[in-house]
């Protein structure tokens, strides 16, 4: 009779954690509204997030954009379609593959990063601190870093996006002679605004994801200095696996309204 309740248990704190993680994001969408608003701790934390990712970023798309054009160019150019290389890397760079990738690697630097900082103040007894002193550490420490993730993570993937196709080009124009001029110029004619506006939408919603799961993981820290490793492990993996099931729903969403 033990091993059905052992089978179970980590069901039930699956679902017990995601509800209080509801709960979590709740006290969140309470709190940015109400004053007072801790502007100078939102500007500091979006450049940390935003300025120190831009190497990494950048590498990224850049890589991202070579190899996925070194490995589709052989492809087309057996169906002779090679003069679409331009519009299927764009549209898919732009609408997929960035925003999910740079998510991801977002979500190993900065949603890792926010779960151990918070979960070190929080076996330190900082947070507690903080109550005693009557200052309001939910919305000094959370609020300002979910906002600051949702803002920065798109202009992250637009950059990317940008460092991606520009990869692209540079390929296109070594292997295929092709300029970068008429590249861009098919990346521009390709885009539509049906393709930018649901990728931007998704964006957002990611970052909040990173900054939700990263807090929530970091603040509810428990069992010493073994505790912060374990919430900056499970931030990366509860991040993930809600990236994929945000990237389905907007994929889907965006068929049903889209689609022609």
């Amino acid at each position: 009779m033990s091993q059905p309740n052992s089978i179970l248990d980590p069901i039930k704190v699956f679902f017990a954690e995601i509800g209080d993680m509801t709960l979590f994001a709740g006290r969140f969408f309470r709190e940015v509204f109400s004053p007072p608003f801790e502007f100078r701790e939102l500007v500091r934390q979006c450049y940390n997030m935003g300025n120190r990712s831009l190497l990494l970023v950048s590498v990224t798309g850049f890589i991202l954009g070579l190899v996925f054009t070194l490995q589709s160019r052989p492809t087309l150019m057996q169906f002779g379609a090679q003069s679409w290389m331009a519009s299927m890397v764009s549209l898919s760079i732009v609408r997929e593959i960035g925003p999910v990738i740079i998510a991801l690697i977002c979500a190993g630097k900065i949603g890792s990063g926010i779960g151990a900082e918070l979960g070190s103040m929080r076996v330190t007894e900082q947070i507690d601190a903080m109550e005693v002193s009557g200052t309001n550490p939910f919305k000094y420490l959370v609020v300002t870093r979910i906002v600051a993730t949702t803002l920065m993570l798109p202009l992250l993937i637009l950059m990317g996006d940008a460092i991606a196709l520009l990869g692209s080009a540079l390929v296109e124009n070594i292997k295929g002679d092709v300029s970068f001029q008429f590249y861009f110029n098919q990346v521009s004619d390709a885009l539509q605004f049906s393709d930018l506006l649901p990728a931007t939408v998704k964006s957002v919603f990611f970052g909040f994801a990173i900054g939700l799961v990263g807090c929530y993981k970091g603040y509810n820290c428990s069992k010493g200095t073994v505790g912060v490793g374990e919430a900056s492990n499970s931030a990366v993996v509860y991040i993930s696996m809600l990236l994929f099931i945000i990237d389905f729903i907007a994929v889907f969403i965006t068929n049903i309204f889209f689609e022609s």
